[in-house]
């Protein structure tokens, strides 16, 4: 017969059926809710980016909680809507007479598709590769127009969350550390490794894509590209693409160039992308990244790809993050749970800037 010390206790069987239970119901909320989730990190982001303003208006200033919540609100709506609107407004203005843009484009393809023929005879508008590009154009068509709805929610219910996170931020923290069924020292541990994490995704990202598109429209105006100022709003988001990045666009506009008999003004554009914004977007990574948090480029590379399929838009924040996450966590369990001793393995330890204290 076993040894009834080595039989599961009562104790222990309630516990995982409360665990399966518990996980049941998360992931039920998480099914139906799904369409939120976008919304809840994007709100989660904001709140870790401006917790530190937040919380220096209502405990050093002594403002009314909403007072701080709304100021809070408004400053970043104007930091993100303005770069969107002056994005939107480029985009409108060069792409708004879809006749005309039509036929420029398929000009553009046209002159591409023989340079490319004549030189290496590869016909790249064959018959089905024609068909392949109205298929893609298509799908991307009906969800960029589904998306339209579906971003202005999310957009209303990141702020509408937003608030309430903001307005007793104390209490949100509370109730987040007295949820997680962990250690003290591992709690603080992921809390801190999540808002560097967070912090270093939400600035960085965003600060190396408009460094890559201002150093390409230097060089746009230098060899005198087609609509510079639309080609930098399209370059600054088109590096943020993993792995292809800003050369998905520049290198057509390159072939494109010498096919019009520009030659030395395409060989020189593509020399100087390929040298100068390569080198914006290494040397940002490496300094401003690097000194944010250390994120290895194959987690950047490979958590941008799945947060994207995940997440949408916000998965160039949290993709990368979740990866980070999953193998701390693993770390974590072995701390929790294992018998034997394990070292947390951690970035090399850096000054860490002056910031509010996190303990509740």
């Amino acid at each position: 017969m076993p040894n009834s010390k080595e039989q599961i206790s009562d104790t222990k069987i309630k516990q995982i059926f409360l665990l399966i239970g518990i996980l049941i119901l998360v992931a039920l909320i998480c099914y139906n809710l799904a369409l939120f989730i976008p919304a809840v990190l994007g709100a989660v982001t904001l709140y870790i980016v401006s917790r530190k303003y937040n919380l220096y208006l209502q405990e050093v200033k002594h403002w009314k909680p909403w007072v701080a919540s709304l100021v809070i609100i408004v400053g970043t709506l104007v930091l993100l809507i303005l770069p969107l609107y002056f994005l939107i407004d480029v985009l409108v203005d060069k792409l708004g007479n879809v006749d005309v843009y039509t036929q420029k484009f398929n000009v553009f393809l046209d002159k591409i598709h023989d340079f490319i023929f004549q030189k290496v005879h590869i016909d790249i508008l064959s018959k089905e590769n024609i068909q392949k590009l109205k298929t893609l154009a298509g799908k991307f068509s009906s969800t960029a127009l589904s998306g339209t709805f579906n971003t202005l929610t999310i957009v209303a219910s990141t702020y509408f969350i937003l608030y309430f996170l903001l307005e007793k931020p104390r209490l949100f923290e509370r109730i987040l550390k007295s949820s997680v069924p962990l250690k003290k020292a591992n709690i603080n541990l992921l809390g801190e490794k999540f808002r560097k994490l967070v912090i270093a995704n939400a600035i960085g990202i965003p600060v190396v894509a408009l460094g890559q598109g201002i150093v390409a429209l230097i060089g746009y105006y230098i060899f005198g590209a087609p609509s510079p100022i639309l080609l930098f709003a399209l370059t600054a988001i088109t590096s943020m693409l993993p792995i292809v990045g800003a050369a998905i666009l520049y290198v057509p506009i390159c072939i494109f160039m010498i096919a019009e008999g520009n030659a030395g003004a395409g060989l020189g554009l593509a020399a100087y992308c390929v040298i100068a914004v390569g080198l914006t977007d290494n040397l940002l990574r490496f300094t401003l990244l690097k000194r944010l948090e250390n994120i290895h480029p194959l987690n950047t590379v490979f958590g941008i790809i799945m947060g994207i399929n995940i997440f949408g838009f916000m998965g160039l924040i949290f993709g990368p993050i979740l990866i980070s996450i999953t193998v701390l966590l693993i770390q974590v369990y072995r701390d929790e749970f294992s018998e034997d001793e394990h070292e947390i393995i951690m970035p090399e330890p850096k000054e860490i800037e002056e910031k509010i204290d996190l303990s509740i």
